[in-house]
């Protein structure tokens, strides 16, 4: 009986992760298409683009945690979900430009499912929870970086605003339902709309991290009166 309930209780979490995993993969790989239509990129352009941030996150994780080949290699079904985005895309764009709103929609919308399914593979893997959390939220930005670095613009993660902190956030809940032997459905459903929540606030509000201070900010102020002493 517990063994029974042990398998059921295991292969629910692995159709979790791999429907997150697949709905992450189609929202990234349209954000990823959506970028590529918008930089006038041709047909196979925009496929390549759309492979790269549905799945380089999800590749980098798989290949951390051991798990090879990795599965958007692997099963054919994560190349699929990213063809079928780009080609949506592709033929569907004026349609798919108001449906979305924003490519920063679709944006956190992966980014959200990836924090997910990411910390909840590495914790079947057995990776230690903070590290777990910190692959989830990898698994997050990966697509991102990827998509941004091969339209030549920073990545998004890089520029102070609140995106890798939103993705840790929405691992973080996974972890410390993890730990507390919570429902493993209800857990993702929270750190997902967490760190969907956190992004989306994050631009609306323009929330930004701290960043460096500039040069003429940090430097010694003038004394005026002194100045002209001098002078």
């Amino acid at each position: 009986m517990v063994n029974a309930l042990a398998v059921d209780i295991g292969a629910t979490i692995k159709t979790l992760v791999l429907t997150l995993d697949l709905v992450g993969t189609f929202v990234f790989a349209l954000s990823g298409a959506l970028a590529g239509v918008k930089r006038r990129l041709d047909f196979f352009g925009i496929m390549v683009l759309s492979f790269a941030a549905a799945n380089s996150g999800g590749i980098t994780r798989d290949l951390l945690i051991g798990a090879v080949p990795p599965a958007a290699i692997l099963d054919w079904r994560y190349f699929a979900v990213a063809l079928l985005a780009g080609i949506l895309t592709f033929f569907f764009y004026p349609a798919i430009e108001r449906l979305r709103g924003s490519v920063l929609v679709f944006d956190a919308m992966g980014l959200a499912m990836f924090a997910v399914s990411g910390t909840q593979k590495a914790l079947a893997f057995g990776v230690p929870p903070g590290m777990a959390a910190v692959l989830g939220m990898m698994t997050g930005i990966g697509g991102g970086m990827v998509r941004d670095v091969l339209l030549n613009e920073i990545p998004t993660v890089l520029r102070s605003d609140v995106y890798a902190t939103a993705a840790l956030a929405g691992a973080g809940v996974v972890v410390a339902g993890h730990l507390l032997l919570l429902p493993s459905a209800i857990v993702a459903v929270t750190g997902a709309v967490l760190c969907f929540g956190m992004r989306m606030l994050a631009i609306r509000h323009s929330w930004n991290l701290p960043g460096p201070r500039s040069p003429t900010e940090s430097g010694p102020k003038t004394n005026s009166s002194t100045a002209q002493k001098d002078n």
